[in-house]
């Protein structure tokens, strides 16, 4: 007979494939939304009916134009038919997510085809299946220079071509994939994950997870036995772990020699601690793989990570500044905080946990600080880092400047954030508050240089994205990514008002159960490290997005954190474990990760 919690781990993994599969079917909204990574609305409150509609046209109409570009550029570089573009496109995507592309293929796929052999361009096509809305006063959003015609010409044209597609008009009644029928609890299910940051597998509910994506170990240390609920990374040992390993850091047992308990031997009073990540969309580490959409460098192996990534939100928080601990398979190379802090004292193993979302400011931060898991008696101390480096003045509304925080929201914000922590971090941790960096490095660096949609034909500049992201109301930051050098500069403003927030609340505020500190967010110091090993300033950006840090630039500023730390506050990052090669050799790589 199985146990009770056999059975429930096999429906869990059925669950697991559905949601991957239910990802698949998501994909479009899902990426873009993404990929704008526009701040969510400030506060706890959720979006009005009309803002998530507006958005979700807009997230809508820019997937349409990536993929329908794609296609095009697909069947330019393989001197194909845009049939054959669209079926190479599909047999790119793993085996198992197939399914809806080719339903996709079926659906549209004969609309693109015809409307691009009549040299439509992405614009066009996305406007005439209806995917790209004009709203009544609006402008008409473009990515792309208007055809010859113009592009009211093009578009009626197009529009005449599609007018008796019944199917198109079938599909296009549904306002989301969610509105299918038997899909809407699947979708409730994944906003719950979403919106909650907890691990969607974790079957003793201590908020850690022995699956990785789905907010799983990507996010938190691995849990190490996931059906007892006082068994997580990051407690104080139990018994000194005498007979199995109740905080998941890989020390346990008893030295045959002298008896004495392996965790009490090498960890006892050895500074052990957590690090913790409070953060938006670039602590999370968002990154779109640039060849997902650069055809000349296509293929099935550019689309293997589709799923984890779907599932992962479009986030790498295993490769990330503050909790990577992977190898970087995206680029560059991987360098954290935690690594650094495990290296220094190996009974940290696994005790990290990024609480980041796509989005996040000083304002939804109250909301998503509560999935935090650390346990004051039980529990180790941490070190938190706070890092909305950005949507506190980054936002895609026409009157940017409006919808900014204000000084005074962001001192009650994140008062409130450092209250609610210090009823629950352990006594002897530490909170360093990380002001916001100076985005007029974006434009600076990239407005003219080509995306990688348009290098193929050199016809879509960063400048172009910036705009169409803009006249769409997603832009991830309308007050950096915009030619309006005074609006650039007054957002830039607004965010040193913020950083001296923080400067003054760790200059004058202080705690019961943890210390504070304040540092700058090291953009420059990071430009002008990378430009000593011989890089470039736009190295350092994401090059689809063109508006988050990238690998490189993460673990540059890991360095620089860390050697600030290591100067101003060395009791910070706690001594050396002087027993890290006895560890070592015993327990070899501590279970890994």
């Amino acid at each position: 007979m199985q146990p009770p919690w056999s059975s429930q781990a096999s429906r869990m993994r059925g669950s697991r494939q559905t949601f991957l599969n239910l990802f698949c079917i998501l994909w479009l909204p899902l990426l873009l939304k993404a990929a704008s990574s526009s701040p969510l609305p400030h506060g706890n409150d959720p979006p009005s009916p009309a803002l998530q509609s507006g958005l979700y046209k807009g997230h809508t109409c820019v997937g349409c134009v990536l993929v329908v570009s794609v296609i095009e550029q697909l069947a330019q570089w393989h001197n194909s038919t845009v049939k054959a573009a669209v079926e190479r496109l599909c047999n790119y995507i793993p085996e198992k997510l197939q399914g809806f592309c080719y339903v996709l293929a079926e659906l549209y796929g004969p609309h693109i085809a015809e409307l691009i052999d009549k040299e439509m361009n992405a614009d066009v096509v996305c406007h005439s299946l209806k995917l790209c809305k004009q709203d009544p006063g609006q402008p008409l959003c473009h990515l792309y220079p208007p055809p010859k015609v113009g592009l009211s010409t093009a578009l009626r044209k197009a529009k005449r071509i599609m007018k008796n597609s019944k199917e198109l008009k079938i599909f296009t009644g549904f306002s989301s994939v969610c509105a299918f029928p038997l899909l809407d609890n699947l979708c409730e299910k994944i906003k719950y994950v979403i919106r909650n940051k907890l691990p969607f597998e974790d079957f003793d509910g201590d908020k850690f997870s022995t699956f990785p994506t789905l907010r799983g170990y990507h996010w938190r240390g691995r849990d190490c036995d996931d059906k007892n609920t006082t068994v997580y990374p990051g407690r104080r040992p139990d018994n000194w772990d005498v007979n199995s390993d109740s905080n998941c850091n890989g020390i346990w047992g008893v030295d045959p020699k002298d008896g004495i308990p392996y965790e009490e031997k090498f960890c006892k009073g050895s500074d052990s601690q957590g690090v913790v990540l409070l953060g938006d969309s670039a602590g999370a580490h968002f990154h779109i793989p640039p060849e997902w959409m650069t055809v000349t460098e296509m293929s099935a192996k550019s689309f293997a990570n589709l799923p984890m990534a779907f599932t992962d939100e479009l986030d790498w928080p295993q490769f990330s500044e503050i909790t990577g601990f992977l190898n970087s398979t995206i680029g560059g190379w991987t360098d954290s905080l935690y690594l650094r802090l495990r290296q220094r004292n190996r009974c940290n193993h696994r005790d990290l946990q990024n609480i980041s979302q796509n989005g996040g400011s000083s304002g939804n931060l109250l909301y998503l600080i509560k999935s935090l898991a650390r346990n004051q008696l039980l529990d180790y101390p941490a070190i938190v880092i706070y890092a909305t480096i950005g949507n506190d003045v980054c936002n895609g509304n026409r009157d940017t400047l409006a919808h900014m925080t204000t000084p005074k929201e962001m001192l009650s914000n994140v008062m409130q954030a450092l209250r609610y922590l210090d009823t629950r971090l352990p006594n002897g941790s530490h909170v360093i508050l990380t002001g916001l960096v100076d985005g007029r490095f974006l434009w600076d660096n990239l407005h003219e240089r080509y995306h990688p949609l348009g290098q193929l034909n050199r016809d879509v500049t960063y400048s172009q994205l910036y705009s169409f992201l803009d006249c769409l109301q997603v832009s991830p930051c309308s007050g950096w990514l915009t030619p309006n050098e005074t609006l650039r500069n007054l957002t830039s403003e607004r965010a040193l008002q913020l950083s001296n927030v923080l400067k003054e609340i760790a200059t004058s505020e202080k705690f019961a159960n943890f210390d504070i500190f304040y540092m700058d967010f090291p953009l420059r110091q990071t430009a002008e490290e990378w430009r000593k090993m011989g890089g470039q300033p736009w190295q350092l950006i994401e090059p689809v997005d063109g508006f988050h840090p990238s690998q490189i630039a993460a673990a540059l500023g890991t360095s620089i954190t860390w050697q600030k730390a290591l100067h101003e506050w060395p009791h910070v990052l706690g001594k050396e474990n002087p027993f890290n090669h006895q560890i070592e050799a015993i327990f070899k790589d501590q279970g890994g990760h």
